[in-house]
This record gives structure tokens, C-alpha cells and sequence, in this order.
């Protein structure tokens, strides 16, 4: 019931996001950029989008390596990939932005056997997308004031950045302080395990170097890939442009609100593309386009999940044959 309840409120509110993020176009205009839609530019940004996920299966790799006890096995890159992207396919199928995150802790809690590690991996591997992408609209502030000259837009810019990075760095702080109380209660209990395995990731400099640059890679990957979704309908948008724009509303877009983030993407891109002086209706298009790329991308990893468990029936299968046999 409670789940049901939870999805009914995310409908919701990615309902009534959609609606707002639509009130502001024109339609007329929307229909005539779609009719002479060019394939080959959202070809283009699927395929980058896969890239996308491989990089991430990468990343969350030697994440996991640190977080692994001793007593689990290893965890190959050819498992990180095959988790990754039958996440990939969970992320755009069930009812929040966070579903594909427990999709992967399933998978690698059930085949390592290492409930606790594989939980605090994917926290880990979450926060350091959310601080590397925060960071880098910190980073861009400076441009992006000169592109987006209202002051509410500015604000809203300087508040999801800061935010953002101080929520992390209180995560991360709960991995050095020793407050007794904070065992008191299940969930600071968890958060402080967790900010301890990610102190020790933080900790190792070669693994932190790569982790690091597979985060600004994947970031500007989905920069790139919503440039591609605008020349798609021949939309006025630069490639700069789209790294000020498309950075911060990408970070609202973590925040698990709605379904698969859409509504949220929506009305943020569409506020963006308005405060940057650009046509509103592009912003909409663009995003719009940008979760059907991502959907179509995380298809792969509905085949994949689908050949997993084709493999596991019959290994199933051929285990009770075995064991049946005189």
C-alpha cells in the first residue's frame, strides 16, 4: 500500500510538472521541429548515452572494490557492465529516479553476497556523480551569469550548486567524526558505515583520480548528448550553451521527485532555455527528447536482463536434472 501510495504521489507530481512545462510552448512549433526531425542526431546521442553507461559500470567498479569486505568476491567489470545496464533499463521503468539504484544493489548484494557493501557502493557511487556534477556548475558560474542575466535564475543556480556540494560534504564528513549518539538510530548508523567505505575511497589516489574523471566525462557526455537531441531539430543551441544549461538541470534532476525524473527535467530545461533567452518550446523538445534517448539507450539492458534470467532457469534447470538423476 505504501508503495502504491509513493507511486501515485510521483504520477503526480511528474503530471503536473509535464503540465506547467507545456503550458509555456507552442505547439504549432513543436510539431513543425519534430516533422523535420533528423535521426541521424538522435542516433548519435543514444549511442553516446551507452557510452554514458559503460563509463558509469567503470566508475561504480572500483567503487565497490574499496567497499568490498575481504570474504566477498571480486567484482569483474564484465558483472559492473551487465549490472549497470539492466539498471539502466529499471532506472526508466520504475516509479522514481532511484529504481535502477536498487535494481543494482539486488544484483550484486545476491550474487556477492554482500547486502551492506553492495548498498554503501551505489550510495557512494550516487554522491560522487551529484558532487562532481555540482562542482562543475560551481565551476561554470561565472559564464553562466553572463548567459542568464535574471536574478532568479542566478539564485536558483547558486543554491542548487552550493547545496548540492554542502549536502555531500556533510556525508562525507559522518566518515571522520565518532559521535556516539549517532548510533543511537538504524538509518545514521548506515550513513555513517557508508561515509567511512567512501573516506576509504576517497583515500586511495589512483582509484580516486579515475573515479573522478569518469564523472566529468560522463557529465560532459550528457551535455554532448543533449547538443546532439538540438541539432536534431535544428534547435539554436551551442555546445557551451548546453554545458551552462543543461549541468544544473540535470542536478534538480537527481532529486528523486518524480518518475524517472520526467516533469522535473521538463519544467527545469524549459525554465533554463527561458532565463538564457532561448525559445522555451526548444527547451522542452530537447529534454523531452533527451528521456526517449535515455529510455531507448537503457533497452540494452532490458535485453540483457531478459538473457540473464534465460540463462539462470536453465542453469536452474540442468542443477535439478543433475540432482534428480540416479
Amino acid at each position: 500500500m505504501r508503495n502504491l501510495l509513493t507511486f501515485a504521489l510521483k504520477a503526480a507530481i511528474s503530471c503536473i510538472l509535464l503540465y506547467f512545462a507545456f503550458a509555456h510552448v507552442n505547439f504549432d512549433l513543436v510539431g513543425q521541429q519534430l516533422n523535420h526531425l533528423r535521426f541521424i542526431w538522435l542516433a548519435a546521442a543514444i549511442l553516446i548515452l551507452i557510452a554514458q553507461i559503460s563509463l558509469g559500470a567503470l566508475r561504480w567498479q572500483k567503487i565497490v572494490r574499496h567497499c568490498n569486505t575481504p570474504d566477498e568476491p571480486p567484482f569483474t567489470i564484465a558483472n559492473a557492465f551487465r549490472y549497470l545496464f539492466i539498471a539502466a533499463f529499471f532506472n526508466q521503468t520504475l516509479p522514481s529516479t532511484v529504481g535502477g539504484d536498487a535494481v543494482r544493489i539486488w544484483l550484486l548484494g545476491r550474487d556477492n553476497g554482500g547486502w551492506k557493501s553492495a548498498t554503501y557502493s551505489v550510495l557512494i557511487d550516487r554522491m560522487v556523480g551529484v558532487l562532481v556534477l555540482a562542482i562543475l556548475v560551481i565551476f561554470c558560474l561565472p559564464w553562466s551569469f553572463t548567459l542568464i542575466s535574471d536574478i532568479a535564475g542566478r539564485v536558483a543556480l547558486l543554491i542548487v550548486g552550493f547545496g548540492s556540494v554542502g549536502a555531500c560534504i556533510i556525508f562525507l564528513a559522518l566518515g571522520f567524526v565518532r559521535w556516539r549518539w549517532l548510533d543511537r538510530w538504524w538509518l545514521t548508523r548506515q550513513l555513517v558505515a557508508a561515509a567511512s567505505n567512501a573516506r576509504a575511497v576517497f583515500g586511495s589516489a589512483s582509484s580516486m583520480a579515475h573515479i573522478l574523471a569518469y564523472s566529468l566525462i560522463i557529465h560532459l557526455i550528457s551535455v554532448t548528448a543533449a547538443w546532439c537531441l538540438a541539432k536534431a531539430v535544428a534547435a539554436p543551441l551551442e555546445w557551451s550553451q548546453a554545458l551552462l544549461l543543461v549541468l544544473p538541470v540535470l542536478l534538480i534532476s537527481t532529486v528523486p521527485l518524480s518518475i524517472a525524473g520526467w516533469g522535473t527535467r521538463e519544467t527545469a530545461m524549459v525554465l533554463a532555455f527561458g532565463y538564457a533567452g532561448l525559445p522555451e518550446s526548444d527547451g522542452l523538445i530537447v529534454s523531452v527528447l533527451f528521456g526517449i534517448a535515455q529510455f531507448t539507450a537503457g533497452l540494452l539492458g532490458g535485453a540483457i536482463w531478459i538473457l540473464d534470467r534465460g540463462k539462470r532457469r536453465l542453469a536452474a534447470a540442468e542443477r535439478s536434472q543433475t540432482k534428480s538423476a540416479p
